[in-house]
């Protein structure tokens, strides 16, 4: 049965010109298989967050990283049991392989989510009691004191001050929402799909 939880809060607030951010980071056990998805750069709020749930840096077996900006994968090296995974390729120290539509021994699929960054993607994960979880990175994400607005009209037209590609990431969000029960974004609240919601 898989698990999943977010271990550290991520956040994104502006200050001069510039920012402090650190994303939200999720940890998914899949039986014996610890994965941590987007470690961030928060290191003293990483290494509490994992002793919370009674796990160190070397307990990790899968490090799965969403895109490649720094507050997202900075403390990836932490890991230096795991094998660190993209949407194609597993980096084992200095080896690298490609791999299908799924993590290897689990039933974690990946899809490709671009706009945010050309080579974004996200994790589709099923959970017993909350069906299925979209780890989805920065194709959903607020800033530090941001209203959490999850109407579905919203959530397609929010803006992204970081975009590469508008229209990819449209569609990458239409993608998610077709897929999920529930989402986790890059930074802000797991919240469900409104479109769920609204079936109720």
């Amino acid at each position: 049965m898989n698990t999943i939880k977010i271990i550290v809060k991520g956040y994104a607030k502006e200050v001069n010109g510039g920012w402090i951010a650190s994303s939200n980071t999720t940890l998914i056990k899949v039986g014996k298989i610890n994965i941590i998805v987007d470690p961030g750069i928060n290191k003293k709020l990483l290494l509490k967050s994992l002793a919370n749930e009674g796990l160190g840096s070397r307990d990790i077996n899968y490090v799965y990283l969403t895109h490649y900006h720094p507050d997202h994968i900075l403390l990836a090296a932490l890991f230096e049991k795991a094998k660190i995974f993209d949407s194609e390729t597993i980096y084992e120290k200095d080896k690298e392989t490609s791999y299908g539509e799924f993590l290897p021994n689990t039933d974690i699929k990946v899809i490709k989510t671009p706009g945010h960054a050309n080579e974004h993607s996200s994790l589709v994960v099923e959970i017993k009691d909350k069906g299925t979880v979209v780890v989805a990175g920065d194709v959903f994400w607020w800033t530090y004191g941001e209203k959490q607005n999850t109407d579905e009209q919203t959530l397609l037209e929010k803006n992204d001050p970081f975009v590469i590609d508008n229209k990819a990431l449209r569609k990458s969000r239409k993608t998610v929402l077709d897929a999920a029960d529930w989402i986790i974004p890059g930074h802000g609240k797991m919240f469900k799909n409104p479109r769920k919601s609204a079936s109720k």
